[in-house]
């Protein structure tokens, strides 16, 4: 079974890897729009526990504060114990970032973040074909 569900992914992975090397349209497209950023939450190296459980539960409140406000989509602990995932729905880094630095432990710079801007899967259009005239 896992064989078959292996094989199964081969096409769309084989597509993926084709329209990132060699895209089927030559003429240059237009850069892939942003509709989210991810951004990972780590904890600066040789802060001491104390320090950071003294923010924290300011930190879970404001936390809270952007989701119901919907300005973070989605966020996660990572398996590994490093951190944090936040997904926002920002279109710009910046924005995120801006997001990101009002936070509690940011400002008491016991944090570092890393910004990933999402762009929708932009070889999937391939599967569609052309697109018709208008």
């Amino acid at each position: 079974m896992k064989a078959l569900q292996r094989l199964s992914t081969l096409p769309l992975a084989g597509l993926i890897l084709l329209m990132s090397v060699h895209p089927l349209h030559a003429q240059p497209s237009a850069p892939p729009k942003t509709t989210d950023v991810l951004v990972l939450m780590t904890l600066k190296a040789g802060v001491p526990r104390e320090e950071l459980a003294k923010v924290l539960p300011s930190e879970v409140r404001a936390t809270v504060r952007l989701y119901l406000d919907g300005k973070l989509r989605q966020w996660f602990q990572r398996s590994d114990g490093k951190g944090v995932v936040f997904i926002l729905p920002t279109t710009t880094v910046a924005d995120a970032q801006a997001i990101m630095e009002s936070l509690p432990l940011a400002r008491a710079n016991l944090v570092d973040h890393e910004y990933v801007a999402l762009s929708p899967l932009g070889p999937l259009a391939a599967l569609l074909g052309p697109t018709p005239d208008k």
